[in-house]
């Protein structure tokens, strides 16, 4: 009796931890942070780490994911969306109404919960909606006042792509119980299609009532037990979409809402902190999540995956996943999963080679299977992701493919903001070549970029003119002149070289002290911690928790210079969560936040180093896959804009404001000193 009494005291006690840290954790995430307007272009929606399901409600007008925050009134709750990504999103499919097509439906503000893999609000006709998913099952529960009869309006050719040709579809209601189908849309930008398919099954059997071949009304017997749906989705075919649901048919909605949770606590539990403020630590673990929402798991139950080519492939060896921005997220998001998830980083570095195999395009293919953006710079995110320890992936066998791609990129002609992108490209590639024993394309390589670069920068970008303000002179896509010729920090001695260190240490300064700088966009973002290596480390501490927790002038939007300069923080806790026009470009930004609020960024991808400057917070924690531990600590720190006296790793003192992803593998501590001499 003592035994038993003793498993079932650690059993509770168990419970009553992980409840603990389930509710400490939701506390300090905000779901609606960036969710008005065009502050951030994210949604509060329920998903799970990177899940090819994410529900939302979708706003009338909607918003580039779907939700506005803004808005009360929506067209519906649909099942899929990217956040962040511009144009009118991708996704929107399935969109399902708890009212009749034409009924006014709105949002009860003030009801609405949102916490990571949940969602609920109360509707202006009487109902409650709650919504979570497994990652390929979305679970949608839907509450109905007593006596109300329940009806369910269903569009099977939703979509946020605009234009008559943006979608495809077909669906067969199968049962009194069950739907299946597909849909086919455009991805962002109406660059490259996806396909998914579905299966639908519904708590309670329905009648027909209206079927007009693009949409359904469904209507089901009053009783007091809401309807619940379980949509699966599936890659390949709408029997493996069919599996998915059966295999979560056991499982309550409470019970996918309570697995959501624990994915989430493992997926966000890596990293921890203390001190700082309130809004700090909610801004810090709100951005971690919008950091892995995406890539989407895409293999299939059986194994398989559909490559860029249209074609069926086994996976073997490893997990297939799909949903790129890499345009962007090269700088900021993979780094981090190198760091935090080099297991998952592992498969998602496989999962880009097989797409150099299967057909490649610098936006995505006809033959997605959720949606995507864009695929460029992958060369970089497979050498950061070597160069940091991430070994087992077959550069060598993809070598060919990747060589193609860099020799393409040579003979095409652009604008100079282009070429500094494709030097970025064929210096990865000339790196690549080396690890695979090409030493002669290495060497070639090599050449060629630091040759482009030096005529693109000498004659574009080295000497400034009045015009280097100006938002896409010359072709340059939106960005200055003055933004982009900061692009390639691999480069930054051949720039020392050519124009002189004191020279650029000038004019970085005058670029921030004219807010030439724009944080609402992604090709100067690394910026302020050129100061680290031009000799002036106070600078970058400076500029890095100015923009982390004070307010500041804006004078840049992402298209275009502001008519009147935007006043405010960069970031903040509450809808209006990024700097107007900022998107969070699939976890970009918020990466970015999460790197320089810990005190690290890596301002060359593709190297093992790390740029240090000052933590936000008092103690930063970092649970590695190796089962050790980083401690960041700011010591001796009496205000937050004191400046670094000096850096220790493991006691040993830090002079270059530099350290190396293989110290911090194997884990340690890292401290930063403040105070006088």
């Amino acid at each position: 009796m003592k035994r038993i009494l003793s498993i079932f005291l650690c059993l509770l006690a168990a419970f009553l931890l992980f409840w603990g840290c389930s509710r400490e954790m939701e506390r300090e995430i905000n779901l609606f942070m960036g969710t008005a307007g065009d502050n951030g272009q994210v949604s509060p929606g329920a998903a799970v780490p990177f899940g090819m399901v994410y529900l939302c409600p979708d706003s009338d007008p909607p918003g580039h994911a779907g939700y506005d925050y803004a808005v009360d009134k929506i067209r519906g709750i649909s099942i899929n969306r990217i956040d962040g990504v511009g144009c009118s999103g991708a996704g929107g499919n399935l969109s399902i109404r708890p009212a009749l097509p034409k009924e006014d439906l709105r949002i009860v503000k003030g009801t609405e919960t949102a916490v990571p893999g949940y969602y609920s609000a109360h509707l202006n006709n009487g109902v409650k909606v709650e919504l979570s998913t497994t990652g390929t099952v979305g679970a949608e529960r839907y509450t109905f006042p007593a006596g109300k009869i329940p009806t369910l309006s269903v569009d099977f050719s939703s979509t946020f792509a605009r234009g008559k040709d943006a979608v495809q579809y077909g669906y067969e209601i199968t049962s009194d119980r069950t739907i299946q189908g597909y849909v086919s849309s455009r991805n962002v930008c109406k660059k490259g299609w996806y396909k998914i398919h579905y299966y639908i099954h519904f708590s309670r059997p329905f009648i027909v009532r209206n079927d007009t071949g693009h949409s359904a009304i469904f209507e089901f017997e009053a009783a007091a037990d809401p309807v619940e749906i379980r949509v699966g989705l599936a890659p390949l075919n709408a029997s493996d979409a069919e599996l998915q649901v059966k295999k979560a048919s056991a499982l309550s909605f409470e019970a996918i809402r309570t697995q959501a949770t624990r994915l989430w606590d493992k997926q966000l539990g890596v990293l921890s902190v203390k001190g700082g403020t309130q809004d700090q630590r909610t801004l810090f673990h709100t951005l971690l999540y919008r950091s892995c929402l995406t890539p989407h798991q895409v293999t299939s139950a059986s194994g398989a995956y559909r490559g860029t080519d249209g074609q069926t492939y086994p996976a073997e060896g490893f997990t297939y996943y799909s949903s790129w921005s890499t345009w962007d997220t090269f700088r900021t998001k993979f780094p981090l999963f190198t760091l935090l998830y080099p297991s998952r980083m592992r498969d998602f570095c496989e999962s880009m080679l097989r797409i150099y195999r299967t057909g490649k395009e610098d936006w995505v293919s006809d033959f997605e299977c959720t949606p995507s953006v864009r695929t460029e710079h992958m060369t970089v995110i497979l050498l950061d992701a070597w160069m940091k320890g991430i070994r087992d992936i077959r550069l060598a066998e993809y070598y060919p493919e990747i060589k193609q791609e860099a020799l393409a990129r040579i003979t095409r002609s652009a604008s100079a903001d282009y070429t500094l992108e494709s030097i970025l490209d064929l210096w990865a590639v000339s790196k690549l070549a080396g690890i695979v024993g090409e030493e002669e394309d290495a060497k070639t390589f090599a050449a060629q970029a630091e040759s482009l670069f030096r005529n693109t920068w000498g004659e574009e970008f080295m000497d400034i003119a009045p015009n280097y303000w100006v938002v896409q002179d010359k072709g340059i896509y939106e960005g200055t002149r003055w933004q982009y010729r900061w692009a390639l920090p691999q480069y930054l001695t051949v720039m020392e070289e050519m124009h002189g260190r004191e020279t650029l240490l000038d004019e970085l300064e005058c670029f921030f002290s004219n807010h030439l700088y724009n944080q609402g966009n992604e090709p100067d973002i690394h910026v302020p911690f050129l100061f680290n290596r031009l000799g002036a480390p106070g600078k970058t501490q400076d500029i890095v928790r100015n923009l982390l927790t004070e307010e500041g002038i804006h004078r840049y939007g992402t298209h275009g210079e502001f008519p009147k300069p935007y006043y405010g923080k960069t970031f903040k806790n509450e809808p209006e969560g990024f700097i107007p026009e900022m998107d969070d470009d699939d976890g970009t930004m918020s990466a970015w936040y999460v790197w320089a609020s810990m005190g690290l960024y890596p301002m060359v991808v593709g190297s093992d180093v790390y740029e240090l400057s000052s933590p936000i917070f008092d103690e930063v924690v970092i649970s590695l896959e190796n089962g050790k531990k980083i401690i960041i600590e700011a010591k001796g720190r009496k205000s937050p804009a004191d400046v670094i006296r000096r850096i220790c790793w493991n006691g040993k003192e830090i002079k270059d404001y530099q350290i190396t992803h293989n110290q911090l593998a194997e884990g340690g501590r890292l401290v930063f000193e403040y105070g006088c001499h």
